[in-house]
């Protein structure tokens, strides 16, 4: 199973790489989590420059596709060329987003009359594509998930690994990267912000 960390030109490195490093956890078990990247190399925020570990032609291949976020989201979604490149399918493919990511998802219609969660400053801007924004970390609903706050990561990470390869995966990730002595309340607390409804928190 194959996971896209789409990340664009000023992406947040929190955003992609703790939940590829998470989801990379499980590699052994058949679950890896590529860098995505719409060009060969993208820099970052705060000017870390990355090569990209797959095209965007890889994505509908992905069986997970993750949207990162970024301080140039919206000019990700003014660019129908790179919208695109997006042809997701959530009947087929677990769809994420995190942050501003719910930009991208609200401007492909993937949202529907489903609430979102987003970053504070992202919020207005998804508000205004017609979404409600949850006072949340995390939300699902079908093969659908948003995520707000660079370390909510952690649960856009568990949500796919939860779904792909079951709870006792997620628990082992999390585990492995908690804080030394904070592991149980660490696992129980992101497993608790994935759970449906636990999850919806209006």
């Amino acid at each position: 199973m194959q996971v896209a960390v789409v990340t664009f030109d000023g992406f947040n490195e929190l955003d992609s790489f703790i939940a590829s490093a998470l989801i990379n956890r499980c590699r052994k078990d058949g679950l890896e989590a590529f860098i995505t990247t719409p060009t060969p190399v993208v820099t970052s925020m705060n000017g870390v420059e990355v090569t990209g570990q797959r095209p965007m032609e890889f994505i509908p291949d992905a069986d997970v596709v993750l949207i990162g976020s970024g301080v140039k989201t919206r000019d990700v979604v003014a660019d129908d060329r790179l919208l695109a490149q997006l042809p997701l399918d959530p009947a087929r493919q677990l769809i994420g987003s995190q942050c501003s990511g719910a930009l991208v998802l609200a401007r492909l219609g993937l949202l529907g009359g489903m609430p979102a969660c987003a970053d504070l400053t992202s919020r207005p801007y998804v508000e205004a594509c017609g979404v409600t924004v949850l006072d949340a970390p995390f939300h699902s609903e079908g093969n659908i998930a948003t995520a707000g706050g660079c370390l909510a990561s952690q649960y856009l990470a568990a949500w796919t690994i939860t779904r792909t390869l079951g709870e006792e995966a997620a628990r082992a990730a999390i585990a492995y990267a908690a804080p030394v002595g904070e592991q149980r309340e660490t696992v129980e607390r992101t497993l608790r912000a994935i759970r449906t409804p636990e999850s919806v928190r209006r």
